[in-house]
């Protein structure tokens, strides 16, 4: 699925519009030197093996394993990699922490609760990438499946994702490209992520937001 979202202050990028913008500047996040540590880096597919050696696939499969048991660090793991650093926040509404048509369905159709989690996930080599997860939940099953519908389609905005400043990172722009969004019960849970600094794959990026929309609230 193609997806692109407005970043930091809201709004769509224009249709056809080619390319992803993230800003990551200098990371401030001190990444210990490790033995054996593989860079995610160039562009595998997710039916091979990745250059660094990680079978996407199975990393993949093997990763949402641990993240429907609730173990973020075991689901990295899979991709060679581990949490850096992690913050979380909870909202008691969603109309302030979303933009564009997203925002106006919140304006007419209340969510429940929202949770959002954000997490710097590195490697030994200075490869960093930053994942987002949204959990928002809505009074029924019927509530939250219209709202998935609405924030699949391309350019209808977004719930914002908790700021990088917060991982001690530079600005990182959520460009929509690597997304994921599943239902459980009343709950539509969105995940996202970029890549932060160093060289983290596109076809590494999906996986990993896949995997991260199977981690329980």
């Amino acid at each position: 699925m193609t997806r692109r979202i407005g970043g930091k202050g809201g709004g769509s990028d224009p249709a056809g519009k080619a390319g992803a913008v993230v800003a990551a500047g200098v990371l401030a996040v001190s990444i210990a030197a490790g033995g054996g540590g593989l860079s995610l880096g160039g562009g595998a597919s997710t039916t091979a093996v990745d250059s660094a050696g990680v079978n996407l696939t199975k990393a993949r499969s093997e990763g949402k394993k641990s993240a429907r048991k609730g173990d973020a660090d075991g689901a990295w793991r899979q991709m060679n990699m581990r949490t850096l650093k992690r913050t979380a926040k909870q909202a008691a509404e969603c109309v302030s922490h979303s933009f564009g048509q997203v925002r106006d369905h919140f304006a007419h159709n209340r969510c429940t609760s929202l949770d959002r989690t954000l997490f710097a996930v590195g490697d030994d080599r200075g490869d960093v990438a930053v994942v987002s997860v949204a959990w928002v939940g809505f009074p029924n099953r019927r509530e939250a499946g219209e709202f998935k519908k609405l924030i699949d389609v391309h350019g209808t905005g977004d719930i914002t994702p908790l700021g990088t400043p917060l991982l001690d990172l530079a600005d990182v722009r959520f460009t929509g490209l690597h997304y994921q969004s599943r239902s459980d019960g009343s709950t539509v849970v969105i995940a996202e992520s970029e890549s932060a600094s160093g060289q983290v794959s596109g076809d590494v990026l999906d996986a990993m937001a896949d995997i991260a929309s199977w981690l329980p609230r």
